[in-house]
């Protein structure tokens, strides 16, 4: 029986919407908010790679860059887990790909819009349930008025549930064979998750998403790309254990403050202070595990600084404590 891999993670997904630009085409057509007669027709891959001008200046890789037969760019991002961090560098990768279309000499009409699309496999707004987020430069006071160049587009995926959603979702030429393959796209990269063995009757009669289906087929890859593939979800589970002890710590802080407010000053400045001891301690064994843990998967000490509070030495130090230098 045929076994599918994730098409969420970093691996597959690239060799989806990275390496097939038919595909990459009708996923973009089926989800980002064109207008009228502007559908997307071909296109072309752009390095994933946003160098910047000057040493001094951030360098930035997205998963898919593009750019379609009109001219306008297209940036394409995965995210497994909720970050505002994700939201501002999304933002940044799209103002960057803006302002280096044209060179100091040239015409600012000749600039094209660039859309972003962030997928997330997580919720980030508990206040509703849509899961379709859609961002433009308008006049608050007059929403018809658009200062067109930057567009984003976010979904939220674990909200997504039937093609009864899709049917509200309204882009600007109506068509229902847009919403058609939003659903079935959504579908895809929702109910398909590691070791899916049976796939719905609905996402298998389509011929573009059974050709993704394909691609993700376990036995397509190599045991090389397999391994990829599962250091890449142990990067997941290692910034999630970060991301997860930073809200216990910010949950614990709260309690301890809420109920020092109740006490005499003496009193709580000694529980405040043992509590305050244990937290650190329980933080600094958890932080030394995930370190550890990140390290023996192959991480880099650059990889983990650059996912932890942590700096190069105090990593070096853990390491080096538990003999694993």
């Amino acid at each position: 029986m045929t076994r599918y891999l994730d098409p969420k993670n970093d691996l597959t997904f690239k060799r989806i919407f990275g390496e097939h630009p038919h595909l990459l085409v009708s996923f973009l057509n089926a989800l980002m908010p064109l207008a009228p007669g502007r559908l997307i027709e071909s296109i072309k891959y752009l390095s994933p790679e946003q160098v910047p001008d000057s040493p001094a200046k951030k360098n930035s890789i997205v998963d898919v860059k593009c750019t379609d037969n009109q001219g306008r760019h297209f940036i394409v991002e995965m995210q497994m887990y909720w970050s505002d961090i994700f939201k501002s560098r999304l933002v940044f990768n799209a103002s960057k790909a803006y302002v280096r279309q044209i060179g100091k000499s040239a015409s600012y009409h000749l600039l094209q819009p660039v859309y972003g699309l962030g997928l997330i496999n997580d919720i980030f707004d508990h206040k509703t349930g849509e899961f379709y987020h859609h961002y433009q430069t308008i006049n608050r006071y007059n929403t018809e008025e658009v200062i067109e160049g930057l567009e984003f587009v976010l979904i939220e995926l674990p909200k997504f549930k039937s093609s009864e959603q899709a049917k509200f979702l309204t882009w600007p030429d109506k068509r229902r064979s847009n919403r058609t393959m939003a659903c079935l796209w959504l579908k895809f990269l929702s109910e398909v998750e590691d070791a899916t063995q049976t796939v719905s009757p609905e996402l298998l009669n389509n011929s573009e998403i059974q050709e993704a289906l394909s691609l993700c087929e376990e036995g397509a890859f190599t045991e090389e790309e397999l391994e990829r593939y599962d250091k890449y979800w142990d990067y997941v589970r290692t910034e999630k254990g970060i991301k997860d002890l930073a809200r216990m710590e910010g949950e614990a802080t709260g309690r301890a403050e809420g109920k020092a407010e109740g006490r005499a000053e003496g009193r709580a400045e000694g529980r405040a202070e043992g509590e305050a001891t244990g937290r650190s301690k329980g933080k600094a064994e958890e932080l030394e595990r995930i370190v550890l843990n990140a390290y023996q998967n192959k991480f880099t000490v650059e990889q983990i600084r650059a996912f932890s509070s942590l700096s190069k030495e105090d990593i070096l130090e853990i390491l080096k404590r538990n003999k694993n230098m």
